[in-house]
Formats: C-alpha cells, sequence, structure tokens
C-alpha cells in the first residue's frame, strides 16, 4: 500500500498539509484515533465525476469519517475514543473494503468474443447458404438437414452431461432431417406428419432401456424435435415458393441485421437492463436497436426482393422478426441458464455452438413465413 493512500484529502479539516496546530480536547483526541485506521487504496477519479465534492461531504464533521463506516445519530466526536477500532483493517480479519463502484476505475467495454473468429466464420456460413441458397435448392435443404442433425447432437449432449437427461439422439437425427424434406417436398402437412411420427418414434426408442427416467427422457426428446428440426421445417417452406431464395435471404438478413442492431446499440449505449435474470448483457436500448435495425431492412426487402411487396409490410415484418428473434435468444439463455453454461457447444469458433447461432432464427422462421403468407400468398 503506497503513503500516499493513507491519511484525508488534502484541506479536507483532518491533518492536511495546510492546517495549523490543531486545539486539543477530547474531540481532537477522537478524530486523531480515528485517524490511525487505515484508508482504503482509493483508485484515481478524473475531475469531470464531481467525486471530490463527495469526498469532501464525506469528510466533514456531520458525516462518517472514513467510506467504510456507517453513519452515527451524534457526529464521531461525542463518542468515546474506544468506539474506534485500533486494529488495522489490513489484518487478516478484517480485510480492507473493495473500493466503491464510483471509485473504481473505468474500464474499457469488451464484446466478450474473439471478434476476428466470429467475422470469418461468419463469412464462412454466408457464402456457404448463399451459393447453396441460388444455385440449387435441394442443396440448401441439406444444409438446413446437416443443422439441424448438428443443433440436436448439441442440445441433447448438455442435456444428459448437466441434467442426466438422456434424450434418444437416434430418432431425434433421423426424424428431424426427415421433417426438414419432408415439409420442402409436402408442405405444412408433411411436417407435422414427420414430426408426430419423429415423437412416436422417441417413445418407442426410449422402452429398449430400463423405465427409470423415461418419462424425463421422451419429454425432453419430444421437445427437441419441436424446437429444433419442426421450427427450422418453416425455412424449407420459405424455399418452396417462386421466389423461395429471396424470401430466405429476407429472413436471414432480417435476424442478421436485429441481432447486429441490439448488439451495436446496446454496446454503446446500453444502461437498462431488459430481462437481468435471464441474460445480463440484454438491454432495452439493444431491444430498441434491434426494432430500428429491422423495421429499416424489413422496408428495403419487402420493396426490393419479395414479389408484390411493400415498405409498410417490411415495417411490420421487421418489427415482428426484432420481436421474435430477442425472445428466441432469451429462450435459449434460459435454457443455458438452467444448464448452467455459457455456450451450447465449441464448434463455431466466436460464436460458440450450432445451436448458439439458431435460437433467434428458430423462432423467427414461422413468423416471417406466416406474414409473407398473408403479405403476398404462399408463391
Amino acid at each position: 500500500m503506497n503513503d500516499s493512500s493513507w491519511g484525508s484529502p488534502a484541506g479536507s479539516g483532518f491533518g492536511g498539509p495546510d492546517q495549523g496546530p490543531a486545539p486539543a480536547g477530547p474531540a481532537h483526541e477522537g478524530r486523531q484515533a480515528a485517524q490511525t485506521r487505515p484508508m482504503p487504496i482509493v483508485s484515481d477519479v478524473s475531475a469531470g465525476d464531481n467525486q471530490d465534492d463527495h469526498d469532501r461531504g464525506a469528510a466533514l464533521p456531520s458525516g462518517p469519517l472514513f467510506r467504510d463506516e456507517t453513519p452515527h445519530e451524534h457526529p464521531p466526536h461525542e463518542h468515546p475514543r474506544h468506539e474506534y477500532p485500533q486494529e488495522p483493517m489490513s489484518s487478516p480479519s478484517q480485510p480492507p473494503p473493495a473500493p466503491s463502484p464510483r471509485q473504481q476505475p473505468r474500464q474499457k467495454k469488451s464484446a466478450g468474443r474473439d471478434l476476428g473468429a466470429a467475422i470469418g466464420v461468419g463469412l464462412g456460413l454466408g457464402a456457404v447458404i448463399i451459393a447453396s441458397l441460388f444455385i440449387w435448392k435441394p442443396a440448401f435443404v441439406g444444409v438446413i438437414a446437416v443443422a439441424v442433425v448438428v443443433g440436436l447432437w448439441e442440445l441433447t449432449s448438455r442435456l444428459q452431461e448437466r441434467k442426466a437427461v438422456k434424450a434418444p439422439l437416434v430418432p431425434l437425427a433421423v426424424g428431424g432431417a426427415a421433417m426438414v424434406v419432408a415439409g420442402y417436398v409436402r408442405g405444412p402437412e408433411g411436417a407435422w406428419v414427420a414430426m408426430a411420427l419423429t415423437a412416436l418414434a422417441v417413445l418407442v426408442w426410449r422402452m429398449t432401456e430400463p423405465p427409470e427416467g423415461y418419462l424425463k427422457d421422451v419429454t425432453a426428446g419430444v421437445f427437441a424435435a419441436f424446437y429444433v428440426p419442426f421450427l427450422a421445417t418453416f425455412v424449407a417452406l420459405l424455399l418452396t415458393a417462386d421466389d423461395g431464395p429471396q424470401r430466405v435471404l429476407t429472413f436471414l438478413l432480417l435476424t442478421v441485421v436485429s441481432d447486429t442492431g441490439a448488439y451495436a446499440v446496446g454496446w454503446r449505449f446500453g444502461k437498462h437492463k431488459l430481462a437481468p435474470r435471464i441474460s445480463p448483457g440484454k438491454t432495452r436500448e439493444g431491444l430498441l436497436g434491434a426494432v430500428a435495425f429491422a423495421m429499416a431492412a424489413g422496408a428495403l426487402c419487402m420493396e426490393f426482393l419479395i414479389d408484390d411487396g411493400t415498405w409498410w409490410q417490411g415495417l411490420l415484418l421487421g418489427l415482428a422478426v426484432a420481436a421474435s428473434a430477442t425472445l428466441g435468444d432469451l429462450g435459449e439463455s434460459m435454457i443455458k441458464r438452467d444448464l448452467g453454461i455459457k455456450d451450447m457447444g465449441t464448434l463455431l469458433p466466436g460464436h460458440g455452438g450450432i445451436m448458439d447461432r439458431l435460437d433467434s432464427l428458430l423462432p423467427t422462421a414461422p413468423v416471417v413465413w406466416l406474414l409473407l403468407v398473408v403479405f403476398v400468398g404462399s408463391g
């Protein structure tokens, strides 16, 4: 501890360098006894924070002598000397208090992830998606199916590791891939039938193991079948329209723009927490950024990408996407908090796992599909 961290601030009236001899008396002795306690190390604070006025007020006789003391009913000089402990606060039984939030040095905001790796992986995934989307539609259906299978593997693995829940992966993976293909080939009816058959397969597959934990395992399996492959099937349904690639591109762009707007505005201006118990990093300012960015992007996409679309429809679409993407993100954050993990996987450097990228996309897919059908038809 530096010597400069001890004692009262200059000019505070308690032993500052400009003070003359202090008058003798009980009050002065009480102050000297109080000054034997070491002050905690206080970080330098810029002049713009008005911290000097606060500190000077704390040193006046009408308030506590030190920041770690609570105010008394009477001024400190009216109390006997024995009420001020003489043991140094640096003793093992009494560690020095941590500086208050106002005294701590300001830290530069950090993104929290490797942005270089995140950008590189994002660009690579974007290239694969765009190439398969506009060159050959069935290739993009294959991309969706692969993402679904990997996402199911991540989700079931984390459930087994953290909660000892054994959702059967084999029927989920086979049924999930079949669900995506059925939705693309047979439409919504095919997706519902494949979902029902997948749930039945989960129930039957789990019967090959002991009955202990059967109910929680099959419940988790049916939930996984709905959460990942069934919601992803709506991306395949978007692709079936004549302007299917443009619809899928609109869906992807709006979701990415919403997430980007929330991150950019929340990182720069975020002060008020949106859901601190679920995701402490999300702010109300970030949500407003997501809405504004998504609505602007929606107006442009509906005007220039979607056949017979208009800009005002894009505003409504962008608003709905911002809401569904945020809820999807919060939903997966809730699952990860329950499991006690930060990411669902480590497959994508800078992003986490596949499920960490699908969290906002999955619940947004049916919203975009439904609104486009209402606005411009099924194509």
